[in-house]
């Protein structure tokens, strides 16, 4: 980035000590410990299934073990104290909440750079943000008082209410962050005045959605809706489309990429538009904080693509051009390019996310740059296979990189499932005429789906061909573009500006009508369809608008939830969906059972071991709904 020259060098610590966070070296360190621990929540493949299964994207895959089937509240579990995969979140935040406020109190006693200080309050600010509105309200007495570094343990803890979380803790820190940050990181990364900006109004859009109330969702613990500093709902949803807007005016070093396919591309890792992400890289197992050579089962891996990847390595080909001699057409490899992840099949997307969600595949180049739809032959990977044609449907001729499998935009009707000829190794069809097996979208499985393009696995290096290797890809955290989105949320709920919400987000389709590449085809497409996608957003925009273009922006991405559970549309949006007992079959509909409660997730029950006291008081502590006997 623009004024960045270092780069972050990560020194292991097994703790931090008063004295240390006294130092320039100390606070430092302390800091690069905070940017590590990004790495055990974003990534982390059960707090991403958190995040995402039992929405409008994704429902449990054909591979889902009980983590995943509870998550989509659909009739197979509902998560609790022991399963919920939100303790990911609980377990990592603290210990950096704890570290931020260790270096924020002995940084400031000696008179360490306020910029450096900074960066810890805006660490902690965001990990309590996160969790206040997972949980509700949560603790800012850790042992050693409010927001106080603690060096001893403690068994006893009081939860905060929500109002007390937001204006003690995030709002101050917060606004002092973006008064104290350069305008440029000071390492490559790193946080600045515009990445706390963006915290700040997200913080102020959440918490207005939170005093608004307007489906009468249950807090915890209990409060007045109303806020201690005298504001009401509307002052946030202004603050919110004020501190977006300045940071879109003043943006620093941040900028939107030319187009869509150029923010999710792995040869364009860290770009100017990702104003934060949890690092990896495939270079160094200890910068990685995983295995760069294979499977090691480390917590701070980066697998989360590989939950919503499915068993693609089954598609089979024929050795033989008139007799069907099935051998595998595709080698499980990481080299082929981001469409050929490690394959889990533990999430599926429902078939609205391409009927609805994505329902216009021309113009929009968000479905093309967010999906894999067409999986080309990968043998010639194999170092073992010297084949240079193989043969697909129909007995048609296949070469290395040609397309052996197709989702097809819509039914043509006349596909072929039965897989008594030419046998897949899939549920998919085939129709005459085409060497490829088809499955329409209108019809995908949890076995049969289109992978996730975006967050696909890639590896720079020529010398390493297993695909058990965790990706070494960055996981994006936040992006210059979400500012648009969160001054175009304020807008629709009041504030005012100089720019509407039509104006801003179409912004944001402008840039998703320009093509650059088409990933399907694998070539290159120079196409702008950016009036079309302009003219076609709505004079009047609404909240229901924002979440779509919302989820056409970030699908997949671990935003899903928050963004339901903020606006409270969690059971509009996701109460049912549809999908294909088997690929080509007629959908059914699914009913999910999204009660209230379930807005805040469980406090996690190691948490409740770990603390002293009486089964009552215990009780308490927890989030209703989750407590024994309700």
């Amino acid at each position: 980035m623009a004024g960045c020259h270092d780069i972050l060098e990560e020194t292991t610590r097994e703790r931090f000590e008063p004295g240390f966070f006294k130092t320039e070296e100390g606070v430092v360190g302390g800091l690069t410990a905070l940017y590590a621990n990004l790495r055990r929540v974003y990534g982390q493949p059960y707090y991403y299934n958190a995040t995402e299964t039992g929405t409008d994207e994704y429902t449990y895959g054909a591979q889902a073990d009980g983590n995943f089937q509870a998550a989509d509240l659909s009739g197979l579990g509902i998560p609790d104290a022991q399963t919920s995969r939100f303790d990911v979140l609980w377990n990592a935040s603290y210990a950096a909440i704890n570290s931020s406020s260790g270096i924020i109190a002995n940084a400031t006693e000696a008179e360490m750079p306020a910029a450096l200080i900074a960066e810890a309050r805006f660490f902690r600010a965001f990990g309590y943000f996160q969790l206040v509105q997972a949980f509700g309200g949560v603790p800012l007495d850790l042992g050693g008082g409010i927001l106080e570094f603690n060096t001893a343990p403690t068994l006893v803890s009081s939860r905060n209410t929500v109002p007390e979380v937001y204006s003690l803790a995030i709002f101050p820190d917060l606004v002092q962050a973006v008064a104290d940050l350069e305008d440029n990181p000071r390492v490559n990364g790193g946080v600045t005045k515009n990445v706390a900006r963006l915290i700040l109004a997200k913080a102020y859009l959440t918490y207005g959605w939170w005093l608004e109330n307007p489906n009468n969702i249950p807090t915890y613990p209990e409060a007045s809706r109303t806020d201690p500093d005298g504001h009401d709902a509307q002052w946030y949803f202004q603050a919110a489309y004020d501190v977006a807007t300045n940071a879109i005016d003043n943006p620093g070093p941040y900028m939107l990429q030319e187009t869509f396919y150029d923010v999710n591309l792995a040869q364009n890792d860290r770009n100017s538009e990702i104003m934060l992400w949890a690092d990896h890289t495939e270079y160094s197992a200890k910068y990685s904080e995983s295995n760069v050579t294979g499977w090691d089962g480390g917590d701070a891996q980066n697998q989360a693509v590989w939950m919503v990847t499915w068993y693609f390595h089954t598609i089979k080909a024929s050795a033989d051009p008139a007799t069907w001699s099935p051998v595998d057409a595709m080698f499980r490899t990481v080299q082929a390019g981001q469409s050929y992840s490690r394959m889990w099949s533990r999430m599926a997307p429902p078939i609205g996310v391409f009927t609805n969600t994505f329902a216009d595949k021309t113009n929009d180049s968000r479905f093309n740059g967010t999906f894999t739809t067409a999986y080309r032959a990968t043998w010639h990977y194999n170092p073992g296979r010297a084949e240079n044609t193989l043969y697909g449907a129909n007995f048609m001729p296949v070469g290395p990189n040609d397309r052996i499998l197709s989702f097809l935009p819509s039914d043509p009707g006349g596909i072929d499932y039965s897989n008594t000829t030419f046998n897949s190794g899939t549920e998919a069809g085939y129709l005459p005429g085409r060497q490829d097996y088809v499955v329409p979208l209108t019809k995908i499985s949890r076995a049969d789906y289109p992978g996730l393009w975006k967050l696909g696995v890639y590896r720079q290096g020529s010398d390493y061909n297993d695909d058990k290797v965790a990706s070494s890809r960055p996981y994006n955290i936040l992006k210059f573009s979400e500012l648009y989105f969160i001054a175009a949320e304020a807008a629709v709920k009041g504030a005012n500006g100089s720019r509407t919400a039509r104006d801003l987000i179409n912004v944001i389709r402008s840039r998703a009508g320009k093509w650059r590449f088409d990933v399907a085809e694998n070539q290159e497409k120079l196409e702008d369809y950016s009036a079309e996608m302009t003219n076609a957003t709505p004079v009047t925009i609404d909240i229901n608008y924002i979440l779509d273009e919302r989820s056409r922006e970030y699908f997949g991405e671990g935003y899903r939830w928050y963004d339901l559970a903020r606006t409270q549309k969690w059971e509009e949006y996701a109460g049912t969906y549809q999908i294909s007992p088997k690929a080509g079959q007629d959908p059914v509909t699914v009913e999910r059972e999204i009660e209230p409660y379930l807005y805040l997730r469980p406090v996690p029950v190691g948490q409740l071991d770990r603390m002293d006291g009486d089964e009552a008081y215990k009780t308490n502590y927890q989030n209703p709904g989750y407590r024994g006997g309700e």
